[in-house]
Order: structure tokens, then sequence, then C-alpha cells
């Protein structure tokens, strides 16, 4: 573990080193040595050439965005679908675990098509909506399964009570799956902070680029700045890794929870 550990960190101890190591250093002395001054030059550069504070909120706007409207319709559906017990359950299932599988390559000409044609191309209204759809199938599916093993005697209960199918939702099912949307949540966020694909073909203009976009633009096929990239890299990394380490124990009891369920 310790050892797998190392290798996963490796990564981001490059990023961490080379982004405050002088250029020349770099060059003399190459990606793993240990630099002898912090330089911030090219984090300034970085930040201020791509102007960072807008690609950051970009990213925060998005994320935060798909991350709790995905959690939602996943909600919706897996209560239709594991505690409604509507017909074809099984198949409908089947069509969500399809539906996460398929690659983003196969969707993005007919997904351009779309929000072209619905005047989304070029918004973040319309990355939104199309990450949220996707993302809440996987949702869906995972919800479905805790929910397919929902207590009955405690909805026949709320129901003899005269409690309504929304308040069985909000006042029952919602407590109860709420470790489960907590982990839910803060997968969508990570995943959609790290997407690049999507943005970059439905999001051209500089001023709704995300951070991966941002970060895709520095290096090219005959030009590349090490030690500017490794600085645009820390800067990418860091607030996702921020938010993994507020929501860990949450992430945490959602996950031992969930497997107790």
């Amino acid at each position: 573990m310790l050892v797998i550990a190392i290798l996963m960190l490796f990564p981001f101890w490059l990023a961490l080193s080379n982004a405050f190591k002088p250029s020349a250093e770099y060059i003399q002395t190459g990606p793993l040595s240990v630099p002898s001054t912090l330089d911030f030059t090219a984090l300034i550069q970085f930040w201020q050439g791509v102007n960072f504070n807008q690609k950051l909120l970009n990213s925060v706007i998005i994320s935060g965005s798909v991350a709790l409207i995905a959690a939602a319709i996943s909600l919706l559906s897996a209560y239709a679908i594991g505690v409604g017990r509507i017909k074809g359950r099984v198949w409908i299932l089947a069509i969500f675990m399809l539906a996460f599988t398929i690659p983003q390559e196969a969707l993005v000409y007919p997904l351009f098509i779309l929000t072209r044609d619905a005047g989304l191309y070029d918004t973040q209204l319309g990355v939104i909506i199309i990450l949220s759809v996707l993302q809440s199938a996987f949702g869906t599916y995972m919800l479905s399964s805790v929910l397919g093993s929902f207590p009955v005697e405690v909805l026949e209960a709320a129901r003899i009570d005269g409690a309504s199918r929304m308040q069985i939702l909000l006042r029952i099912v919602l407590p109860l799956t709420r470790p489960t949307l907590a982990v839910l949540v803060t997968f969508f966020f990570i995943w959609t902070w790290n997407d690049f694909f999507l943005p970059l073909v439905l999001l051209p203009s500089a001023a709704n680029q995300t951070v991966s976009v941002s970060l895709g633009a520095l290096s090219g096929q005959y030009t590349s700045d090490p030690t500017a990239l490794a600085a645009a890299s820390l800067a990418g990394i860091l607030p996702a890794f921020i938010f993994f380490i507020l929501f860990q124990r949450t992430l945490m009891r959602g996950v031992n929870l969930g497997a107790v369920k």
C-alpha cells in the first residue's frame, strides 16, 4: 500500500517541485531534482496569461451545478425505479448501465448539433445540462440498487399514516440515502472538474472555458514549457484536491453506510 501511495503521489510531487523551479535550473538538473530556490514566475505568468480566475470560476460553477443537478435527477429516477417498481425495471437499469459506458467521442457530434440548434452552444448552461444527464445515468444505476432493497414495511407504514409519494421521498427516502448522495455529489464534482473533451468542443470561447481546457492549451506539437505546464497542473489539481480532502470523511462514511444498507 505504501508503494502504491508513493506511485500515486509521484505526479503531484513533480508538479509541485517543477512549478516553483526556474527554467534554467530545470534544463540543467531535470524534472526530478528539488528546486534550490522558489520561483513563482511560471505560476504568475500562467495565472495572468490565461485569466485563470475566470477559468477557475467557470469550473466551480459548472462542476458544482452538475454535481447537484445530476444527484437530484438520480434520486428522482432511482426513486421511481427502485421504490415505485415500474414495469420493465431490469431493462431500464440495463439501458442506464449502457448509457454511462458509451464514450464521449461517440456522442460529441450529435451533442454539438443539439446544442447548436437549441441555442446552447458555447454556453455553460448547455454543458451543465449535458453532463448532468450523462452522469445521472451512473447515479440512477447506483441509487436504484440501494433503493431496490429499501424496507417495504417502512414505506407501507408511511402510506398508512397518509404520507404522499413526495412526503415519502423527502422525509423517509432522502434522509436514509443522504450518505450515498454525498458520495455521488463528490464523484460528479471531481469527474466534471477533470472532464476535458466535451468542454473543449462545446465551449470554444475563452470566456467560458474551464480549467482543464486551459491546461491543454499550454502544450502544443512543437512548443512546450515544462515549468509553466507544471505550474498550470498544480493550479488545476489543487482545487479538486482540496475539495476531496474537505469531503473525505463524508465520502468514506457514505461508502460504508451504503455497503451496510
